[in-house]
C-alpha cells in the first residue's frame, strides 16, 4: 500500500528556503521566502479547518512554518538517552510516544515530523551504530579528509535508517487502524550532492544546482480505513507515480487528503 513517486523536484536546495516553500500555497515560480510569513501556510489552513496540528522537530527548526501551531523540539545531547548521544537525536526519538498519541486522538489530527534524515556533512551521526551496513564510512564532518566511497557509504547508511523510521511509522499507524484512518506523506526538502563532478552537500543557487540537489524522494502510504473512507484509487495513484511532481503539489495534496 506504499506508492513511490520517483520524479519529484524540490522548491529550493536549502532547508531555510525549501521548507517555507514546501508548505506554501505559492508555486516555486512565484514564492518569495521574505514574504512567506505574511501568508497562511497549509498548517494554518488545517487549523482553520478544525485540525489539531503538531510539529515535531529533530532538525534545525521549522523556519517559521510552525509559528502558529504546537511545536516540540528534540534537543541533544541527552546523556541518559541512547537516541540522543551526539549533536542531534536519532529520528526515532520523534516516535517514542506516537502510539500513545494515536490512542488519545479525539479529533482530526496532523503531525509533521521534521527529520534530520541524511543532513550533511556528518552523515555518520544520523544513524545508530547497528545501521552501519555499508563500510568503511566517513566519521568526520570534514569531507575532504575522507574518500568519496566512505562519504557515500555513510550517506547510504543514513538512508537505510530513514527507511527503518518510515517503516516504524507505518507499523504504528497500522496498529492504530481500529481507531484512526491515516495517511502518511514523506518528502525531502532538498537533495544532496555526493561528489558528482566533485560537488558535495547542497545549497547551490537553484539555476546552477545539479539535479542531485533538486531531485527528492516522495512517497505515500494510506491505511485501509482511509482508502475506503475517501474512495482513494490506489491503482490510479500507481499509474501516475512516474509522472513529474514537485513541492508545488504538496499544499493542494494535503488539503485534498484532509
Amino acid at each position: 500500500d506504499l506508492i513511490y513517486f520517483d520524479n519529484t523536484a524540490s522548491c529550493a536546495t536549502s532547508t531555510a528556503e525549501s521548507l517555507p516553500c514546501l508548505f506554501s500555497q505559492f508555486p516555486r515560480a512565484t514564492f518569495d521566502v521574505k514574504e512567506a510569513d505574511n501568508y497562511t501556510n497549509v498548517l494554518d489552513s488545517m487549523v482553520k479547518g478544525g485540525f489539531q496540528v503538531e510539529w515535531r522537530d529533530n532538525n534545525s527548526g521549522c523556519k517559521g512554518v510552525c509559528a502558529r501551531v504546537r511545536a516540540v523540539e528534540y534537543k541533544a545531547p541527552q546523556p541518559n538517552n541512547e537516541l540522543c548521544p551526539k549533536s542531534y537525536c536519532y529520528d526515532e526519538i520523534m516516535l517514542t510516544d506516537l502510539a500513545n498519541k494515536l490512542r488519545g486522538v479525539r479529533k482530526d489530527t496532523a503531525i509533521v515530523f521534521h527529520q534530520v534524515g541524511s543532513h550533511g556533512p556528518a552523515y555518520a551521526e544520523r544513524y545508530p551504530p547497528r545501521f552501519e551496513i555499508f563500510k568503511p564510512v566517513c566519521n568526520s564532518n570534514r569531507l575532504q579528509s575522507c574518500t568519496r566511497q566512505e562519504i557515500v557509504n555513510a550517506y547510504d547508511n543514513s538512508i537505510a535508517y530513514t527507511d527503518f523510521v518510515l517503516a516504524r511509522q507505518i507499523e504504528l499507524l497500522r496498529a492504530a487502524e481500529d481507531r484512526v484512518d491515516s495517511l502518511l506523506i514523506y518528502v525531502s526538502d532538498h537533495g544532496e550532492s555526493l561528489g558528482e563532478k566533485n560537488i558535495y552537500l547542497h545549497g547551490m543557487p537553484y539555476t546552477f544546482a545539479p539535479v542531485t540537489q533538486k531531485q527528492v524522494p516522495l512517497l505515500m502510504w494510506a491505511s485501509k480505513g482511509y482508502r475506503e473512507r475517501t474512495g482513494l484509487n490506489m491503482q490510479c495513484l500507481r499509474k501516475a507515480a512516474g509522472e513529474y511532481f514537485s513541492h508545488d503539489n504538496l499544499y493542494h495534496t494535503v488539503l485534498g487528503a484532509a
